[in-house]
């Protein structure tokens, strides 16, 4: 044998022999349950993860950190792929953590620890990467939109994982829209619609779609878009009394909702135009009466118009006679809010009065009124007295005594059969006695 055989056969020899140590010691390990311990992570796309592997016994045998492609990132303590965003925490004996930072959506999947003993023992810890939803666009809004008009709203949202969810919300009221999920690779594309049929009660009103899905539990994404939503007028006339009187100050308010707004407002009475301007005063939409008096009767119209359309209200204006007593002296009205009745004072007697003009024919309808109601009494009186004097003559004419038969022989008579007869007989004889005498 020469030495080159002789070197060979001592090499396998000794391989030999190592083998069979390597084995008998990983049969111990074995028997001890000597196994790597690790977690399933999960992280949001762009974050950092650490990834832990640990032994409860170990006797020097090292450690390892693989990725879903098999490629070793540490062994030990000594990194073995060069990527900047994997480093290492901490490498002892019993334990490997390594972190891996602004994660991406590529690193998902199955890591392997391994410890190398005889045989290797190995322990896989899947690794989940949240892909975080885009912020959300809304689509389909129209500038402004007109009442009536039917419109779709679209809320999309991208690059979530697993797919996100959508919610509409009128203002702080949640409403319900169509959602449809479309896969993108390994995210999804998510979209909502709202359909409205839009009308006044929109106009300003706020839609916001929200975004929730598990990576935005923090601060959940939406955006927010504001109706603007034109119509056509609506007029509504409110009068400061419900009583107006003479003398009053009085203002009728011209309520004209409308988009864009009808301004100005036209201001007729009795199809024609405002007679008196000095006392009827036009203010933006308000027609204001400074003292009230009968020649204000009427009916008043209120007109507002923009390019969608005309509407109008009127309001039939009947002033009533003031009290007869006068009210207590108030200052002159300051404000549309002011008490109903004003009064100024005229003279140094200081002697209230209504401002305003009164009535001519005050005086002369209340004549009228007491004449009607003098005839009125003067008639009763009268039917009373004919009633009176007609019952008198009635009563006159049937005064006198009258007797029954029975009362007239009910002198001698002892029963009322005897007092009849007797009256019969008395009655015969009377005639007798006239026939005699004649």
């Amino acid at each position: 044998m020469n030495l080159k055989s002789h070197l060979l056969f001592t090499f396998y020899t000794i391989y030999v022999l190592l083998v069979k140590v390597m084995a008998s010691k990983g049969k111990v390990r074995g028997l001890s349950g000597q196994y790597p311990l690790v977690q399933n992570v999960t992280v949001t796309e762009g974050g950092t993860v650490n990834m832990t592997c640990r032994v409860e016994y170990n006797d020097n045998t090292s450690l390892q950190w693989s990725n879903p492609a098999q490629q070793t990132l540490f062994f030990g303590d000594k990194k073995a792929l060069r990527d900047n965003r994997i480093e290492l925490v901490r490498a002892t004996w019993s334990e490997l953590t390594i972190s891996i930072s602004d994660v991406q959506l590529s690193d998902e999947g199955m890591y392997t620890c391994s410890l190398f003993t005889m045989p290797i023992r190995t322990a896989k810890a899947y690794l989940t990467v949240l892909g975080v939803p885009a912020k959300p666009e809304i689509d389909g809004l129209k500038k402004p939109a007109l009442e009536g008009e039917q419109i779709t709203l679209t809320c999309s949202s991208q690059g979530s994982k697993p797919a996100a969810d959508l919610r509409w919300f009128r203002n702080e009221k949640e409403v319900k829209g169509a959602k449809v999920v479309n896969p993108m690779g390994k995210t999804f594309t998510v979209q909502s619609y709202l359909q409205l049929q839009v009308d006044r009660n929109d106009d300003g009103v706020a839609y916001t779609c929200r975004v929730d899905h598990v990576s935005l539990s923090q601060s959940p994404q939406q955006a927010t878009e504001v109706l603007e939503v034109h119509y056509a007028p609506r007029v509504e006339i409110r009068p400061t009394h419900t009583v107006p009187q003479e003398g009053q100050y009085l203002k009728l308010e011209c309520d004209s909702k409308g988009n864009p707004s009808p301004d100005p407002v036209m201001w007729t009475k009795d199809g024609g135009e405002l007679p008196d301007l000095d006392r009827m005063i036009v203010e933006g939409r308000d027609l204001t009466f400074t003292s009230l008096n009968k020649t204000d009767n009427g009916t008043y119209r209120c007109e507002a118009s923009n390019h969608l359309g005309t509407s109008s209200a009127e309001y039939k204006l009947y002033v009533y006679e003031a009290p007869t007593t006068p009210p207590p002296s108030t200052t002159a009205p300051l404000h549309p809010s002011t008490p109903e009745s004003t009064v100024q004072l005229d003279s140094p007697a200081s002697k209230p009065s209504f401002t305003g003009h009164r009535d001519p024919n005050a005086v002369g309808q209340h004549g009228t009124d007491h004449a009607l109601i003098g005839g009125v009494v003067a008639v009763v009186v009268f039917v009373t007295l004919c009633l009176i004097i007609v019952l008198g003559r009635y009563l006159a004419r049937h005064k006198g005594t009258y007797l029954t038969n029975e009362a007239k022989g009910a002198d001698d008579a002892p029963d009322a059969d005897t007092a009849i007869i007797n009256a019969e007989g008395n009655h015969a004889h009377t005639e007798e006695k006239k026939e005699y005498f004649i």
